[in-house]
């Protein structure tokens, strides 16, 4: 029997640029599975920067046990507040900063754009500085590499360079880089604890001890939440980028397992956080001088400890670390900025985005010293993104996940009328309760030894910055949707679920009278 001639599409090359922007992603296009989701929001995480964060419990005073509660519960939280935000690519085709038009409006989507745009920057910066500084460190024990200027330079050129490589070419490539990402830094985390296994101790007691002063007892808890919210910051700063990556996941796809895609993804995270963790317990034993709360070198103490065959694993972490990490943390806000700037193409953009980070990574290292402080700005971004995040969580339920795509297009198209244009192209309600819900948790924060906002120290020195602002932003839209009903058009044929709505004419959708073509 002869075969029948097939009319389906040969698989785009892995070197061929990607053509799509934040438009719908045509169906046959849609061919990732929740497991590709798995991989890239694992992979973006399995890095040397995760280890980073890792050690923030022992560099707040935790012991080991104490520091491992912190990662779990931050972890467990982080995981739990993201992995809703994995339904929006499949049910829409496009990015979540798009999809927020549905909730903040046509105009006010641009709020997701603008926290995509700052999470970028922090945990590109946070990639390229830990695993430029592991690369140049391995190689000066293994090859006697020079420790200066030009070397971490070179390293975080190098880094940058490759990041950006990738995401011009687009999501093929990232997910393929991804792949190798997972595996290879797995096994590189499990060969570490052969490394390190000789040296660890569980009962390192940190500075929260029976024999510590009063005055250091009382640094307990905010120390604890802090260290939380910091390894929490992690999970959460995917929820921006999450649809950029389940856009080409069908739209049949059960959501059930999207989701569990997405919660599971954050908790293999335990793997490079438990690392960091560990390691840095054993830095604050046999290097103390690195886990300085005034000036941490995380990196530095680990090259410290580590036995000299583990050089090289530590270079080839931080290299495909670095790849990894960037690579997530820089394509969603390229492929973003291409609907916000209508002149410039997904491409265009993401170079454009790439280069300013890469600017900033430099400016920050060489000339401000900013790399103590960018745990404390990632951290203050979460504070901001995830009132947004809770935003389009409700949303999408009250919805019940229904959205009309067109509609959701026309701030791309530069259009104007559409479901979601509610008042001049901005929706109050979900603008309202999360502009109020972020400024509270701004002012609450209070994460010891790096920021304290001016009402941080009303809870005693513990930082409800978080929690504060969840509640805050649940109840205050919930509240505004009941008061204040939407237009029953923005709902879908089966109406709203939790919240009364009111019946309006839908605007037409029509060309901006100042929309030019190039």
């Amino acid at each position: 029997m002869t075969s029948q001639p097939t009319d389906s599409p040969a698989a785009p090359s892995l070197t061929e640029v990607e053509p799509y922007g934040v438009e719908r992603i045509p169906d046959a296009e849609r061919t990732a599975t929740p497991f590709d989701l798995f991989r890239v929001a694992f992979g973006g995480a399995n890095t040397f920067s995760t280890c980073v964060l890792g050690a923030f419990p022992i560099l707040f005073g935790l012991s080991f046990w104490q520091g491992l509660a912190a990662t779990v519960l931050g972890v467990l939280a982080g995981a739990l507040i993201l992995c809703p935000m994995a339904m929006f690519g499949p049910a829409n085709g496009t990015n979540n900063a798009v999809s927020s038009s549905a909730h903040l409006g046509v105009h006010g989507r641009v709020v997701g754009s603008f926290l995509s745009l700052l999470t970028a920057v922090a945990f590109f910066s946070i990639s390229v500085w830990s695993s430029g500084d592991a690369l140049v460190g391995g190689a000066h024990r293994l090859f006697g590499l020079g420790r200066g200027t030009l070397s971490y330079v070179v390293a975080y050129a190098l880094f940058a360079g490759l990041v950006l490589a990738v995401c011009v070419y687009g999501f093929r490539f990232m997910l393929f880089v991804n792949k190798i990402a997972v595996t290879s830094a797995t096994v590189l985390f499990l060969l570490g604890a052969v490394a390190f296994g000789g040296d660890f101790d569980p009962s390192y007691a940190g500075s929260f001890t029976a024999s510590a002063d009063p005055a250091t007892q009382a640094m307990f808890w905010p120390s604890f939440i802090g260290a939380a919210l910091i390894v929490l910051s992690n999970p959460v700063s995917f929820g921006a980028f999450l649809g950029d990556w389940s856009r080409y996941i069908p739209a049949d796809a059960p959501r059930r397992r999207v989701v569990g895609a997405a919660f599971l993804s954050q908790l293999a995270t335990l793997l490079p956080f438990v690392f960091g963790l560990a390691t840095a317990s054993i830095i604050a034993t046999k290097a103390p001088k690195y886990v300085d709360p005034a000036a941490p070198d995380f990196v530095g103490g680990l090259l410290a400890i580590s036995p000299s065959w583990f050089f090289l694993p530590v270079c080839l972490l931080a290299l495909i670390g670095g790849m990894s990490t960037g690579t997530t943390a820089l394509y969603g806000t390229g492929l973003d900025f291409s609907s916000v700037f209508p002149r410039l193409s997904r491409v265009r953009a993401t170079l454009l985005v790439g280069v300013v980070s890469i600017a900033f990574i430099f400016i920050g290292r060489f000339a401000l010293d900013l790399v103590q402080s960018i745990s404390t700005f990632a951290t203050m971004i979460i504070t901001c993104t995830t009132p947004w995040m809770v935003v389009m969580i409700l949303g999408f339920f009250t919805r019940r996940g229904w959205y009309d795509p067109d509609a959701l297009q026309v701030f791309n198209r530069r259009q104007r009328g559409g479901r979601y244009w509610f008042t001049h192209g901005w929706n109050w309600r979900g603008m309202t309760a999360w502009w109020v819900s972020a400024l509270l948790g701004v002012l609450f924060t209070n994460i010891p030894g790096q920021f304290v906002g001016p009402l941080g120290d009303l809870a005693n020195g513990v930082d409800i910055s978080l929690p504060l602002s969840l509640a805050v932003a649940a109840v205050l839209y919930l509240t505004l949707l009941w008061l204040f009903p939407e237009p029953r058009a923005a709902y879908g044929p089966e109406g709203a679920r939790w919240v009364p709505t009111r019946e309006l004419p839908v605007p037409p959708i029509t060309e901006a009278p100042t929309l030019t073509t190039v």
